[in-house]
């Protein structure tokens, strides 16, 4: 074999495991450059603290659909996120979205859970049944520095006498 046949055969084994490279980041990252159908939803949340684009959304712990971003919503300063779903999933107008964590300190998430509507959601409309995010700092602070009630005023409570066993 001549070296510039050689060289090219390397040249194309280079490029097609650069574009085997591209096409898992893209898969794995969750990307919708190749993705197949999906419909765009919005879940609204009082508190949507940690929650990011790309975060996945759960159905039955299944992985359905991305956040594709997180906007306030000025009239009532709302979160509101936009959720892309696999269009072969067919939600219920009555459906719950709950961010959720996982793990302790983990990623999170937004976790649907389906009612029991015979009408589904359509492109561009709204979640309305949500549960926040839950703030872990405001509990763990609300614990280790919370009101603790003086009882000392109070008057000592009755205690019966032991009684000694037979």
């Amino acid at each position: 074999m001549k070296k510039s046949h050689i060289e090219t055969l390397v040249g194309l084994f280079v490029l097609l495991g650069l574009a085997a490279v591209a096409y898992l980041s893209v898969k794995l990252g969750g990307g919708s450059l190749l993705s197949g159908d999906t419909y765009v939803i919005e879940a609204r949340f009082d508190n949507a603290g940690g929650l990011n684009a790309g975060g996945s959304v759960l159905l039955a712990g299944v992985p359905v659909g991305r956040v594709e971003g997180i906007h306030v919503d000025t009239g009532d300063f709302s979160a509101i996120a936009t959720l892309r779903v696999n269009a072969s999933v067919k939600l219920p107008t009555d459906t719950m979205a709950s961010i959720k964590t996982t793990g302790l300190i983990g990623d999170k998430f937004v976790a649907l859970a389906p009612g029991a509507d015979e009408t589904m959601l359509k492109e561009g409309e709204r979640i309305t049944m949500t549960e926040s995010s839950v703030d872990l700092e405001s509990l763990i602070g609300k614990m280790a520095f919370g009101k603790v009630e003086d009882d000392s005023t109070a008057p000592p409570a009755e205690v019966e006498p032991l009684k000694p066993v037979p």
